[in-house]
């Protein structure tokens, strides 16, 4: 076998298998079981509330590890679905995706997978969240003949105690801080390396605009605390990849801050007046291994056109899976950096979808600060994105990019009839933007508002549901359970009771608001 380069942040179990995650098989994880002297295997998927759950199965012998690797094992359903699976019918399989095969950086004593669940027959669940993106997906390819890749930013709060008053950060001024300004820059390292190690997809990461010098809370967990932002980007990688990634780093972003004694929130807002917490999504269409964003001459191709008006058709209702809390409405507000109207642009932070710089028609920037530099790098592969900068950290990841998905499968549709006399380049094209949207209150008129609060999210979704669940991609079931969900939050007139209030409890409310869901999803 021939041996492979790898670095300090390649996979482990690439480096001792000398293989890579998708040629992982059964008797190379048994190998890797019986050479690290393993005690256990740990299954990982995602229940309804969006988050990983375990099953912890200790190995005894070989025979026992083999078969837990080919056959899976079996899991309660009704109380992983509750609502969705009847208790009578609640047994559900989860068998283990062997490429997702990691070393648990918690328990150097467990060999760790990302599962899918099968039904008795041996089919995908039909109402599982990554199964349905993987239904979303696999539509989308077959009427596009294109795959769709996602990246995700995932930005959260760190907290931890403020002890140290020196080097103090300012109000909003946190973005790309260095140390000793950042005081967790040693934190979010451990964080990317495992990130890095598990899936060798982090693009890179830094410190945010968001600080908190001492949270002001009824809540003990973060009363008192300083706060600093945090980003980790990825690569782009395809559709259902990327949300299992997103998910599994949610979860070791919040076991790296357990280890420390520190707390990691994905919560959208924090504090009024401080940036909260996006989960942007770039997107790009990749065919034959090629991204096919640009054209000739360097512009947006007609298929990223289409893509953007296919968002732009389901954006109101995509805030149902991408913001899924009461304080989500406190995050999509004019002037921080957050949409709250449905267009488009080049660069432009205040549109709700952005085009940004992708190097397109421009290479080797380096030898044009480095003039002595005589190798030309020789790339290919495009790198254009557009980046949907709606959904926060409160997101339902899977439904998210699921929904994502079936935008991107409408704009691509060849039966006219589901577009019901709009066009994914005429919408495109009408909704193009120039400038700062906030500062032309004319311009900002003519736009479609996002929603405004969970419950006019959930009517949305109830209006539009055929959206989603035509083509068997979403059951009913999931859309009811998601707009019942938003309409518990009863935030619909939210705004206006806040604003009727004195300022002491209007702030007090909004923190209550703000941090009644730190750890929802």
């Amino acid at each position: 076998m021939e041996e492979k380069k790898y670095y300090a942040l390649s996979n482990p179990i690439s480096v001792l298998l000398n293989k890579e995650p998708e040629d992982f098989r059964r008797k190379d994880l048994l190998k890797l079981i019986e050479l690290k002297q393993l005690e256990k295997i740990t299954f990982h998927y995602i229940a309804l509330d969006g988050k990983l759950k375990e099953l912890k199965i200790p190995v005894a012998n070989a025979g026992q590890a083999e078969t837990i690797l080919a056959e899976g094992e079996r899991v309660d359903g009704s109380s992983l679905y509750k609502g969705l699976v009847d208790m009578g019918l609640s047994d559900l399989y989860v068998v283990p995706v062997y490429r997702t095969a990691f070393l648990n950086p918690f328990d150097d004593k467990s060999l760790d997978f990302i599962c899918r669940y099968l039904d008795k027959n041996g089919q995908p669940v039909h109402f599982a969240l990554d199964n349905i993106l993987a239904r979303a997906h696999q539509l989308f390819k077959q009427h596009s003949g294109l795959e769709l890749r996602a990246l995700g930013e995932l930005e959260f709060f760190l907290l931890s105690e403020n002890n140290q008053k020196i080097y103090p950060a300012q109000k909003q001024c946190g973005y790309h801080s260095s140390s000793p300004f950042l005081k967790s820059g040693q934190v979010l390292d451990e964080m990317v390396h495992y990130i890095t190690q598990i899936t060798g997809a982090v693009k890179y990461a830094h410190s945010e605009v968001g600080y908190v010098e001492s949270v002001h809370s009824d809540l003990e967990e973060i009363s008192g605390k300083r706060a600093e932002q945090l980003e980790i980007e990825f690569l782009p990688r395809p559709v259902e990849q990327m949300a299992d990634y997103l998910v599994l780093a949610r979860w070791l972003i919040r076991n790296v801050a357990y280890k420390h004694g520190m707390i990691a929130t994905f919560t959208p807002k924090i504090e009024e007046g401080v940036a909260g917490n996006g989960l942007h999504i770039h997107l790009e269409l990749v065919k034959n291994g090629q991204n096919v964003m640009t054209g000739a001459d360097g512009r947006l191709s007609e298929e990223a056109l289409r893509l953007i008006g296919g968002l732009c058709e389901y954006a109101d209702s995509l805030t149902a899976f991408g913001n899924t809390v009461s304080s989500a409405y406190l995050r999509l507000v004019p002037n921080l950096e957050a949409p709250t109207r449905i267009c488009w642009s080049d660069l432009n932070r205040s549109a709700m979808i952005r085009v940004p710089l992708g190097w397109t028609n421009i290479r080797n920037l380096a030898r044009l600060v480095n003039p002595g530099e005589e190798d030309e790098l020789i790339r290919q592969e495009g790198r254009q994105t557009v980046e949907l900068r709606s959904p926060d950290g409160s997101a339902l990841i899977h439904l998210l990019l699921a929904g994502i998905t079936m935008a991107a499968d409408w704009a691509f549709r060849k039966d006219l009839s589901i577009f019901q006399g709009r066009q994914p380049l005429e919408l495109a094209q009408k909704l193009y933007v120039q400038g700062n949207i906030f500062k032309d209150k004319t311009l900002l008129e003519t736009l479609p508002r996002l929603p405004g609060s969970c419950v006019e999210s959930a009517r949305i979704l109830r209006e539009k549901r055929e959206l989603y669940e035509r083509d068997g991609v979403f059951p009913p079931s999931i859309i009811d359970y998601v707009a019942k969900m938003l309409e518990e939050e009863n935030d619909e007139f939210m705004n206006k009771k806040l604003a009727d209030l004195p300022a002491d409890d209007r702030l007090h409310e909004t923190r209550r608001i703000m941090h009644k869901d730190l750890h929802k999803h």
